[in-house]
């Protein structure tokens, strides 16, 4: 698969302007993971203040859970230098987009970037990005909406400080008279949280920033059998447990993940009724595609002779009510590697979450270039041990459980 053409270099440049949402210290890592290649090309190893560069930003996604579209209507991203400066301080810069623009997330995976614009600003390293949504009025009641799969569309509950944007820290270098190119990824699946039978679906946005360093390279492509081309099967490039980028494969079973920050990486692949699958060591580079399978030589995963629901109640300071809770599930290779492979939100209106996942035992190989078939290597040892990591909202460590999934399995946190 070749690299697409790409729409972001035809954009005019918007003349700058003139500021939360809380990360957990799992989306710390994923961010923190991103931005190890944030320098750009030619900076010399640092940014110099003075004289002017371009800032040019993209949206991207990654899979959503249960959902057949997810529309944010974006009008601007603002930045600014100091990691705390107020929404009402001077000194910040912004890509305005010329009207604000409905997107649909879930259009945007397997490599596909939504151009927001690009915008000349003063030089240096800006640590602070809002990305800023227009709000649902009675004249655009769904500029952000969700629409279940088999359910109508629903106007999203968003955060009382979306006015002033969705926050990040960041850490973007802009040089003179270079373009720095970004793309914020929108994890669809992770961003949105249901209260309960209420019909309510809130915004609790889980935003990166990966850099865009290369139209060549930065992307791993390949070839799912065709039984993976299915509802729920996920494609994930990880660092040390954490999903840099992710996707659902498209009808065909080819898959693109892009952009993703030069480095090595575990590909993870899972699916409903299939073992989870890794294969390690991963190359990504600035220029070239790293590929895997072929149209004729397609990657197949075992399946899992059974899977099982694991699920809980969240607390937070005595409360299940909008704990902004989350729960992940790592599971642990033999001498590693250990890996993400399913996650959920807790309900905002009683804290419950649930994840159904496989009790076989985990497989892995290493990558091989130019490989056209994939002996998988059961490591029965593991079989159906997980880890479970949860956060909540306002608390700075994670708590954890391990637990052996050979029936159902309920396991309930509680903060602090």
């Amino acid at each position: 698969m070749a690299a697409r053409p790409d729409p972001r270099h035809d954009l005019p440049l918007i003349s700058p302007g003139t500021c939360t949402m809380k990360m957990s210290p799992i989306q710390h890592l994923a961010l923190a993971a991103s931005l190890g290649a944030l320098a750009l090309a030619g900076c010399g190893g640092g940014v110099e203040e003075g004289g002017t560069g371009v800032l040019r930003l993209s949206l991207t996604d990654a899979p959503a859970c249960g959902l057949e579209t997810a529309f944010v209507t974006v009008e601007k991203v603002r930045v600014h230098k100091s990691a705390t400066a107020s929404d009402t301080e001077g000194e910040w810069q912004e890509v305005v987009l010329p009207t604000p623009h409905r997107i649909d997330l879930l259009t945007l995976t397997n490599g596909t970037l939504q151009p927001l614009g690009q915008a000349r600003l003063p030089a240096g390293i800006y640590t602070q990005m809002r990305l800023v949504l227009a709000p649902n009025t009675p004249a655009n009641p769904l500029a952000n909406a969700v629409t279940p799969i088999g359910g109508a569309e629903t106007a999203l509950t968003t955060p009382s400080g979306q006015q002033s944007g969705l926050k990040l820290n960041v850490h973007i270098e802009v040089a003179a008279d270079r373009i720095a190119d970004f793309a914020i990824d929108f994890e669809a699946c992770k961003s949105f949280v249901r209260a309960g039978n209420s019909g309510k679906i809130l915004l609790k946005p889980v935003l990166s920033v990966i850099p865009i360093l290369s139209d060549a390279g930065q992307r791993i492509e390949g070839y799912l059998d065709l039984s993976l081309a299915a509802p729920g099967t996920t494609v994930s490039a990880q660092s040390a447990g954490v999903p840099i980028r992710a996707t659902p494969p498209l009808a065909d079973g080819r898959f693109s993940l892009y952009p993703v920050p030069a480095g090595t990486y575990e590909l993870v692949i899972t699916a409903a009724g299939r073992v989870n699958a890794v294969v390690t060591g991963v190359p990504v580079v600035m220029t070239a595609v790293t590929t895997l399978g072929t149209p004729t030589a397609r990657i197949d995963t075992p399946t899992s002779a059974a899977s099982h629901a694991v699920g809980g109640t969240i607390t937070a300071n005595a409360s299940v009510v909008d704990t902004g809770g989350a729960v992940r599930a790592l599971q642990s290779f033999t001498g590693g590697p250990s890996v993400e492979v399913g996650s959920a939100n807790a309900l905002a209106n009683d804290g419950r979450y649930t994840l159904t996942l496989p009790a076989g035992a985990p497989v892995r190989l290493p990558y091989a270039a130019a490989a056209t078939s994939f002996p998988w290597m059961a490591d029965a040892p593991r079989v159906g041990l997980y880890k479970l990591e949860a956060t909540a909202t306002g608390f700075a460590t994670p708590k954890s459980a391990d637990i052996t999934l050979t029936a159902p399995v309920t396991q309930d946190f509680v903060f602090p």
